[in-house]
């Protein structure tokens, strides 16, 4: 059997040194915003040429904490594609703001700007930019959109650890950025954790109070915050594996390099691939008509694949009140057709060209 992921042999070469950093932060005394949790901010800052990052206690929380940083007008409109995991309309609706849905590009996932432009209306107060399955949105476009209409950019960087659009890294387009750090993400934790990362020094102090109860100073509280504090733990071991992080991007993209080169495009859709965009295949996606059939299919020759993400937003049941009557065609298509193929650190090339070999072999 092809696993699709296997957290305990992705994470077992780092056992030795997550033991021993866990001994040295038992012996330390020290449990909340020690020392591990500064020095991997320190470090995540430099990988993401941001001047601030400030450690939380999931992604979701990184998400919500920025809006609350940016103080939007309650009931300002916040633009988001339609086609992002719910987590990224959770937190606008957390913030006390208003998600306002728009179709993705067909082909990168990611959301189009020509659809941005056509949404923004005078309470529009923002922009959530989610970079999908490792590959940033076109933020040059949406720059230059935010730009003229006086608009604050949020990237959600769950899926884009180290990912570029030129030489520009993800979480260093926008004024406030989230990460995630579950542990199937490329840099993943061994449980929940996430970080914002922005360069405006008035916002990175805002967000250290909002995660600590809104307080800087024991006791006293300025904001109404709420307890999103990394866990020391789990920045020491992210501080870990930060340090392997090329090595863990270069092994999924040469097993995407497989999958492009071996894949029969005339049968599937594929991810796109451009010059300008250096993509890090948090997941590798391929489009399919008979995605159900594909999915049983492959797992019936021993192969297991996962669903990104099989119900968009708008269809959910939380949300069915409010968007449910919306049309989203490229979305629902998306949901509808896509599969997330095995592409870890615990795959071989060889795992990839049987899997390559079985795909192009199925007749629907």
């Amino acid at each position: 059997m092809i696993e699709y992921e296997n957290l305990g042999k992705l994470n077992a070469k780092y056992f030795m040194q997550y033991e021993n950093s866990f001994t040295e932060f038992l012996k330390s005394g020290w449990y909340v915003l020690g020392k591990g949790v500064q020095s991997f901010e320190t470090n995540f800052a430099n990988y993401t040429n941001s001047n601030h990052c400030i450690g939380v206690a999931s992604g979701l929380d990184a998400l919500t904490i920025s809006f609350l940083a940016l103080d939007l007008p309650k009931g300002s409109e916040v633009i988001v594609a339609a086609n992002s995991y719910i987590a990224s309309v959770l937190s606008i609706k957390q913030a006390g703001l208003i998600p306002v849905l728009v179709e993705p590009c067909s082909d990168t996932y990611n959301i189009d700007p020509s659809e941005i432009e056509k949404s923004i209306t005078s309470n529009t107060k923002a922009i959530l930019c989610v970079h999908m399955y490792g590959k940033l949105c076109d933020m040059s476009s949406i720059m230059s959109i935010a730009k003229a209409n006086n608009l604050k950019v949020i990237e959600d960087c769950a899926q884009a650890h180290g990912a570029k659009q030129g030489s520009d890294v993800a979480g260093s387009f926008g004024h406030i950025n989230a990460f995630s750090f579950y542990p199937t993400k490329n840099l993943g934790a061994l449980g929940d954790a996430g970080a914002i990362v922005t360069s405006d020094d008035k916002l990175a102090d805002k967000v250290k109070a909002l995660r600590n109860y809104g307080s800087h100073i024991k006791y006293q509280n300025i904001y109404i915050g709420m307890n999103s504090r990394l866990d020391e733990c789990q920045a020491r071991f992210l501080d870990i594996k930060l340090k392997d992080i090329y090595n863990i991007t270069e092994h999924k993209r040469t097993l995407a390099q497989i999958y492009f080169r071996l894949l029969n495009s005339s049968k599937f859709i594929l991810p796109i691939q451009s010059p300008d965009f250096f993509d890090v295949f948090h997941i590798f996606n391929i489009r399919h008509n008979k995605r159900d059939e594909l999915k049983s299919y492959l797992e019936e020759n021993g192969v297991k694949t996962e669903i990104h993400y099989p119900i968009p937003p708008h269809k959910q049941e939380c949300f069915k009140e409010t968007y449910d009557h919306l049309n989203f065609p490229i979305t629902e298509e998306i949901h509808r057709t896509t599969l997330s193929l095995p592409i870890s650190t615990i795959h071989s090339s060889d795992d990839i060209i049987h899997i390559c070999e079985l795909l192009n072999n199925f007749e629907a």
